[in-house]
């Protein structure tokens, strides 16, 4: 492998692993208490070596948000794009959301740790990574034909989305804090899916929508 790939790969990973270390301290931490330094010792180089790849904690901390939300968005884009009736399309973006969240606890930390520190400045800053979201779903939903023809224009969408992020980010990130230690137990995949379903019924209460019938095995499968 040429010299010049080797190091190529090398930084790829040691970017990875910067943005990995951001993502976790900044989660714990919050932006104004997290500093390079900490991110340099537990990624394993030294501060100086940090600035080659963010010179500033303000742009790794954007670059940490755009990598999280960047792949939450991609997953609901590609929920909310199937060929599916509005209401699977919406529960499938529902599902996608508790589960992203679920397995990446550290962006309900980060969500609620820049709701507790907003400013308006941070706040502007913040609206870079997330009017993308307002888009997608601007697109996807409220500009679709069969959202106009299921009659929920009446329908306060902030409502409904601060109902389902509300409730799994403090769920995941404050729930663990408040509740005594005998009763605080992993998010395992049974509690996680029973969070799932609790709020696909109340999108369905929100939305007047029905759970789709479950689909009937075709004659001759298994």
């Amino acid at each position: 492998m040429p010299r010049a790939a080797v190091y190529g790969s090398r930084a790829e990973r040691t970017r990875a692993a910067v943005l990995d270390a951001g993502e976790a301290l900044f989660a714990e931490r919050g932006f104004d208490a997290t500093r390079l330094e900490d991110v340099a010792l537990r990624v394993g180089i030294k501060r100086a070596s940090i600035v080659y790849y963010y010179r500033a904690k303000r742009e790794l901390y954007d670059a940490v948000l755009a990598r999280v939300l960047g792949q939450l968005r991609e997953r609901l884009e590609a929920a909310l794009g199937q060929t599916a009736p509005l209401a699977a399309r919406i529960e499938a973006a529902v599902s996608t959301w508790v589960a992203f969240v679920g397995a990446r606890p550290s962006l309900a930390r980060m969500i609620l740790r820049e709701a507790a520190d907003a400013t308006p400045e941070r706040r502007a800053a913040l609206l870079v990574h997330t009017e993308p979201f307002v888009s997608l779903i601007q697109r996807q939903v409220f500009d679709r034909p069969d959202f106009r023809r299921a009659h929920l224009a009446d329908i306060d969408p902030v409502h409904v989305a601060s109902t389902v992020v509300g409730a799994t980010v403090f769920l995941v990130a404050a729930m663990p804090s408040l509740v005594p230690e005998r009763e605080r137990r992993p998010l395992d995949r049974k509690r996680l899916a029973a969070h799932e379903e609790e709020m696909l019924r109340v999108v369905r209460r929100l939305l007047g929508t029905r759970a789709p019938r479950p689909r009937t095995p075709r004659r001759g499968a298994i």
